[in-house]
């Protein structure tokens, strides 16, 4: 076949294969998607179009860092086509780099200067800009920083009569005040603050006092659950604990990061999760995921969600708190659970991980930062994070670390798969994401695994999402964030 004829008939089949990935896109289906303007790209390269419909994809997926490259690709190809500009700009926009989001969005208003939409969008990139310029300049040095829990007595903050939620009498969480609360936020009732603060004051008590690699032991004949992402999905959250039981001494859980954002209901999921760890500290264990911090809760919606059924000092208090989590746990000496995942460099001892300084921010490299937001990879080795941040590992990586620190199994969360699971690295790796039809869209299950000692196999259970309430996912989310979500 002719050159010419070969190159019309491969323009010709991407074009065929772009049209099959949007209707994979509408139907929320983004891996396929990936896969399908791969191809077209494969055929030709040289079209704008398919690098920014991937960016797209890979932006619903939280695969920021893959966005930007495909957005810097078809700005490349072509520097006036706007969308190169727009998907660019708002996969930095989900990275929180408010400034390189504001480059790209005057790019678009420049390339499209009667576009309404993109005046609209500016003007919102425009006031992200200026208020973090404004936080910034009135910030205090962590070092002058008072912690704001030392500031609060909550033992002096009067319930009105009229209140008829959920009470704690005295100083401790029983199990009838637990239920009590879970049936108000059922109902979409608040806890009075009072009960808020003394919850929270109490879990960070203990989680301060915990290493930041915490060991746990489940006796012979005994089980452990571990679960992954919940996101504010907190009718999912009840989900899980009818379905497995209440958190008890008997029936304890670890709960791998992410417990906030992108759900609406993030301050129930978080006070449920801390009122049973006040309850009974060996019932629940929490683990830090890349959320819980505040540069992700000022985008993703706890924060808001916060300010409008609290406090503006609880803001402050949750991210006090997050500071306090511990990084990742070993069960039995056998099983490695940790939010995100292993690291770019060998050698590293569970000893590493005890010895980190984690009362802090996350940090955007290093051990820390590689616990809470690394990916595992299908190929060998070590690769680039499609998110921007930390790195993607092979399974030699993974054997490697549990050889050296003498485990069987790294359990890790961070990823919505469509099972709720997925099994990687010749079994030696399990990812587990609990929260079910992610965002109201993904259409995936959610999964727990529980483990029976002394054998430590995982069991892994999946579930359906349930109905909640008409509350949008992201509805307290950054303004700015909603308009693409």
């Amino acid at each position: 076949m002719p050159a010419m004829e070969t190159e019309n008939s491969n323009t010709s089949r991407a074009e065929d294969l772009k049209q099959l990935a949007n209707e994979a896109f509408k139907g929320h289906k983004y891996s396929q998607a990936i896969d399908l303007y791969t191809q077209a790209i494969e055929l030709n390269g040289e079209n704008a179009v398919y690098w920014a419909n991937r960016a797209f994809a890979h932006t619903k997926l939280e695969e920021y860092g893959s966005a930007i490259q495909d957005g810097t690709k078809a700005i490349e190809i072509d520097p006036r086509y706007s969308k190169g500009y727009y998907r660019r700009g708002a996969a930095y926009l989900a990275m929180g780099k408010f400034k390189d989001a504001l480059k790209d969005f005057q790019q678009v208003k420049k390339l499209c200067p009667n576009d309404p939409d993109a005046a609209k969008k500016l003007k919102e990139c425009e006031k992200a800009v200026m208020k973090l310029k404004f936080e910034e300049a009135i910030s205090v040095p962590e070092s002058q920083k008072r912690s704001v829990a030392d500031s609060i007595d909550y033992h002096n903050i009067e319930v009105e009569p009229q209140y008829a939620g959920a009470r704690i009498e005295g100083d401790v969480v029983t199990l009838d005040f637990v239920k009590k609360m879970l049936d108000d936020f059922k109902n979409q009732k608040n806890l009075h603050k009072r009960y808020a603060y003394q919850i929270v004051l109490q879990t960070k008590e203990m989680l301060q006092a915990l290493p930041s690699l915490v060991d746990i032991v489940v006796p012979e004949g005994k089980h452990f659950t571990v679960c992954g992402d919940v996101h504010g999905q907190f009718y999912d959250l009840l989900n899980i604990f009818e379905l497995n039981g209440l958190p008890s001494e008997e029936n304890p859980y670890l709960f791998n990061g992410d417990f906030v954002d992108r759900g609406s209901f993030s301050l129930e999921v978080i006070l449920t999760l801390f009122a049973f760890k006040c309850m009974c500290p060996s019932a629940i264990h929490l683990a830090r995921g890349n959320h819980e911090s505040k540069s992700m809760n000022k985008i993703y919606g706890f924060e808001g969600e916060v300010r409008s059924k609290l406090s503006e000092t609880f803001v402050e208090l949750f991210a006090e708190v997050f500071c306090c989590l511990p990084l990742a746990h070993v069960i039995n000496a056998k099983v490695f659970v940790v939010h995100g995942g292993l690291f770019s460099v060998d050698g590293v001892k569970l000893s590493d991980i005890r010895a980190i300084d984690r009362f802090c921010e996350p940090p955007e490299e290093g051990l820390m930062c590689e616990l809470l937001w690394s990916d595992p990879q299908p190929q060998p080795g070590r690769g680039p994070s499609k998110r921007g941040v930390g790195l993607s590992f092979g399974a030699d990586i993974t054997k490697r670390f549990l050889q050296e620190n003498n485990l069987d199994l790294v359990v890790r969360s961070h990823e919505v798969k469509d099972e709720g699971y997925e099994i990687e690295h010749d079994g030696k790796l399990i990812t587990v994401f609990s929260a079910p039809n992610y965002c109201d869209q993904m259409g995936n299950k959610g999964a727990f695994i529980r483990f029976e000692a002394p054998d430590m196999k995982p069991n892994i259970v999946t579930f359906s999402a349930v109905p909640h309430p008409d509350v949008k996912p992201m509805a307290y989310a950054n303004n700015f964030l909603r308009m693409f979500s």
